[in-house]
């Protein structure tokens, strides 16, 4: 629901780093896997309970996966780059809620495990309506930059990063916070499975 707000704030920030990357001829792909490795390092330390080396790390990473697709903009973007990107994103996102289920199986195991059957339906609606779109030839006017079709919705990658925050600032919490962003993610995969349902209604 924010991601577009706050890429507009930090775009300028974004296409200077990207820039400067591009001068020493470090390519997207290079700081796609940089911050992917910054993601499961925040996985290791969230599970050996440290979360807030774990939030540091995750600050690290998701600063690189603002950084791939302003390089990849700039220098040469590829089907290649765009599917080693969302690919590890949704790994990463997955590995948090599964780092605080090994630090503690006993009080957040089960919220771990219905905190991603709910990233399972966000992400599943997400995927397959972009493969969709492309297949019918739909253009979403509203993220022009995206490498596929971008359905929206109330939590996108800004609210579950604020989710994860307070997890590691507040791991005690981390039972109720899983279960409040669940139903927020439900509610994401419901409004998605209308959308697409209305969008995709024609000829088949």
């Amino acid at each position: 629901m924010l991601d577009r707000q706050l890429l507009r704030l930090f775009k300028p920030a974004l296409e200077r780093g990207a820039a400067a990357l591009a001068r020493l001829g470090i390519g997207a792909d290079a700081v796609t896997l940089a911050g992917f490795g910054a993601g499961m390092g925040a996985a290791f330390a969230i599970a050996g309970g440290r979360p807030l080396v774990g939030l540091a790390l995750i600050a690290i990473g998701r600063i690189a996966d603002g950084l791939d697709g302003a390089l990849a903009r700039r220098t040469h973007s590829t089907d290649r780059g765009a599917f080693l990107d969302i690919t590890l994103d949704f790994v990463f996102y997955a590995s948090v809620p599964a780092a605080f289920a090994i630090a503690d199986p006993a009080a957040n195991a089960l919220p771990a495990a219905l905190l991603l059957l709910a990233f399972v339906g966000t992400a599943s609606s997400f995927l397959a309506f972009a493969v969709l779109a492309e297949r019918r030839g739909l253009a979403n006017l509203a993220n022009p930059s995206k490498g596929m079709y971008y359905l929206g919705g109330l939590t996108e990658g800004t609210e579950t990063l604020a989710c994860f925050a307070a997890m590691c600032l507040w791991p005690q919490w981390f039972a109720p916070l899983a279960y409040g962003f669940a139903a927020l993610c439900a509610v994401t995969w419901l409004t998605r499975m209308r959308v697409g349902w209305t969008l995709l209604r024609g000829v088949d």
